[in-house]
């Protein structure tokens, strides 16, 4: 048997009821497949028991102690629980920072495993970053002497739990029996010095060795990574079967569109404009990826497209991951295309009523030609008439499903992706192997630069000065947080900071606070656009989708916190109309080597695709991608902050394999043709897991 057929609930398994499936569906398990590719987080090594009298000088030590008290240390919240702890050699303090349950758990008396770093400070030791295991004298002879899993866990599920369910599954699928099927071909694993499946999914949860882990985890990556990559590669050929003729029409609404315009294209767009018309005049369904430096002008390269395929006789979509972003997109559509003639709707989750059912019916009837939305646009009561083309914008928002379930909603439309946050070209090609690239890195004609500057914390006056000087002179400005709310540590957060500026700084102005859970964050936002607020207060949710060409000041607080290209992105939030726009990046005292190549970069260029490359210098691609994984490739074991060398191996090979056998006919390659067989048939809710990507 596969593993991916190991399809059964995790129901089937002893002491599973619904109340704990309900808690495992929370971290994606619901099969036997889901917990056996579960990875875990970390290991505990529990062959050797160290004590708290040489504890200090372990790298990770693992010690079994008795709670002697515990108290709440702090004069101001959010305070730290510490727990004085004992063995037979000494006595050490866990400080439970960010965990404050564990002060019910950690009770006078109790015993528990710990396992962490632990370290001499002032007069005693102390431990902070630390597992913990309640002890059981009944449990001694199967958790001492081997090294145990650490699994990210959810409310109502313990490690020990977990634990014996894995090891129920593992008996279940026949893994320890060596029952499991070979999932690529017997020459790639031998190329590659990998175990066995079965191996590999032992070793991942209950390894025997630090290199028997080490080998199962590259092992199950390779897997993950070579399927993704074989699924990109085909779906590329594929698309090249499907036959359609879209006839080109006489131009004369992009004709009309670029009269009204008061500037001329730049070389980049309409260089990308050709290459995106070819795609859309080609015999067979084309993708695409648009990446645009901020501000360079990729929605009006994408309205130009549909006019394309809307000259056809089709429809075009544009979808955004907020309804604020999206709205933005429909008021500029309609100002662009309507006197075009053309019909623009807007459609998100919160239009219903009977103007849902007739917005609805006008798309299904083709009375709409471009429909601007969010996630609505792919929910299965919307139907188009003929959807030719669909854009996806800020695409690293959108899991694969989703935009498959986009394209889904026509015969064979086009997908038009875009993106502001560059990828350099080496990594685009990995992760969107099967897409055309366009890229626009010229700024549209009279577009002034932003002028940045690095300020040192404790000299905000000065530019708290300036701020008030911008705004005066009609401007507006942005104030960036890297928190929403307190957190220890010193680190500046925007609620705080939204009374005090209020209060002390700038009493005389209006000023706003969004942040991801304020009630009514597109009015706050609608209200700055407006200009009924001078100064928006703000988490780095401003990154992406937000449009004010009067705002003309940024100031980004505490800015070594921010990676490169968020910094980047949220500059790019000024400097969008004819005001000269200033970004003020303040930096604390404590400043790490790299913190500082950061500031230096951002300081030294505003070209967002040398940055991208500046960025994939400092971190290596693994970081780099590590960053943008959630929304660009889910994934359960392979994870590419560790594994690009195993991503690049896994792409030559499903390169090779698809093309010296693009049928899957040769006897070798039976495993690939069942798998992928398996995982064309999974459910809809299945399909999108990390191990059946």
């Amino acid at each position: 048997m596969y593993l991916a057929e190991a399809t059964r609930p995790v129901t089937a398994l002893r002491g599973v009821g619904p109340v704990l499936a309900g808690h495992l569906e929370r971290l994606g398990i619901r099969t036997l497949a889901d917990l056996l590719t579960y990875a875990p987080r970390d290991y505990q090594d529990r062959r050797r028991r160290d004590h708290l009298a040489e504890a200090g000088a372990c790298e990770r030590a693992n010690v079994l102690v008795r709670v002697l008290s515990g108290r709440w240390i702090g004069r101001v919240p959010p305070r730290v629980f510490k727990a004085e702890v004992q063995d037979e050699s000494g006595q050490a303090a866990l400080l439970c920072f960010g965990r404050p349950f564990l002060s019910r758990q950690l009770l006078p008396g109790r015993s528990f495993w710990v396992s962490g770093r632990f370290q001499q400070q002032r007069n005693e030791v102390v431990c902070s970053g630390f597992e913990l295991e309640a002890y059981d004298p009944r449990e001694e002879s199967r958790i001492v002497g081997r090294i145990l899993p650490v699994y990210p866990l959810t409310e109502g599920v313990s490690q020990r739990a977990l634990r014996l369910l894995v090891a129920q599954a593992l008996e279940a699928v026949g893994a320890q029996a060596g029952e499991l099927a070979e999932e690529i071909p017997e020459g790639l694993r031998v190329r590659h010095g990998l175990p066995s499946v079965g191996e590999a999914v032992r070793g991942l949860h209950f390894p025997q060795s630090e290199s028997e882990q080490a080998s199962a985890r590259r092992c199950l990556a390779y897997i993950e990574l070579f399927y993704y990559q074989l699924r990109l590669e085909r779906s590329r050929r594929a698309r090249q079967t499907v036959e359609r003729r879209r006839e080109p029409g006489d131009r004369g609404l992009r004709a009309r569109l670029l009269a009204r315009l008061p500037f001329r294209l730049t070389g980049d767009q309409e260089r990308a404009l050709a290459e995106i018309e070819a795609d859309l005049y080609s015999a067979h369904p084309c993708s695409r990826l648009l990446q645009g430096e901020v501000g360079s002008g990729k929605t009006l390269v994408a309205f130009l497209a549909a006019l394309v395929v809307i000259e056809a006789g089709e429809q075009a979509a544009l979808l955004a991951p907020t309804e604020l972003l999206a709205r933005q997109h429909a008021d500029t559509a309609a100002r662009l295309l309507e006197p075009l003639g053309l019909r623009v709707a807007f459609l998100s989750g919160g239009v219903q009523g009977e103007a849902r059912a007739s917005l609805l019916e006008a798309l299904a009837c083709g009375e709409v030609d471009l429909v601007v939305g969010t996630h609505a646009l792919f929910s299965a009561q919307v139907r188009y008439r003929r959807l030719g083309l669909a854009i996806v914008d800020e695409q690293q928002r959108f899991g694969v499903r989703q935009r498959g379930a986009m394209l889904g909603k026509g015969e064979s439309a086009d997908l038009l992706m875009m993106s502001a946050t560059p990828i350099p070209r080496s990594l685009a090609l990995v992760l969107f192997g099967d897409l055309g690239l366009s890229e626009l890195r010229e700024m549209p004609r009279g577009r002034l630069p932003v002028i940045t500057h690095l300020t040192r914390q404790g000299n905000e006056g000065r530019v708290y000065e300036r701020v008030r000087e911008e705004v005066r002179g009609g401007g507006q400005a942005y104030l960036v947080y890297p928190l929403i709310g307190t957190e220890a540590g010193g680190v500046k957060e925007a609620e705080g900071m939204f009374r005090h500026l209020r209060r002390e700084v700038f009493p005389e102005l209006r000023l706003a606070l969004l942040h991801s859970r304020v009630p009514e964050p597109d009015k706050v936002m609608a209200d700055f656009a407006a200009g009924r607020s001078d100064i928006l207060v703000a988490t780095s949710v401003l990154e992406v989708g937000v449009d004010v060409p009067n705002a003309n000041c940024l100031v980004v607080q505490q800015a070594e916190r921010f990676g490169l290209s968020s910094l980047h992105q949220l500059r790019g939030r000024v400097g969008r109309g004819p005001r000269r726009s200033y970004a003020f990046l303040v930096y604390g005292e404590d400043l790490s080597q790299s913190a500082a190549a950061r500031l230096k970069a951002v300081l030294g260029s505003t070209d967002g695709f040398a940055l991208a490359e500046e960025d994939l210098r400092l971190r290596g691609p693994g970081e780099f991608l590590g960053s943008r994984q959630s929304g660009t490739l889910r994934l359960g074991v392979a994870d590419l902050a560790r594994d690009w060398e195993i991503c690049l191996a896994a792409r030559a090979d499903a390169l090779e394999l698809a093309g010296a056998d693009p049928g899957l006919a040769r006897p070798e390659n039976t495993p690939v043709r069942e798998v992928l067989g398996l995982r064309a048939g999974e459910e809809e809710g299945r399909a999108d897991h990390g191990w059946i990507l």
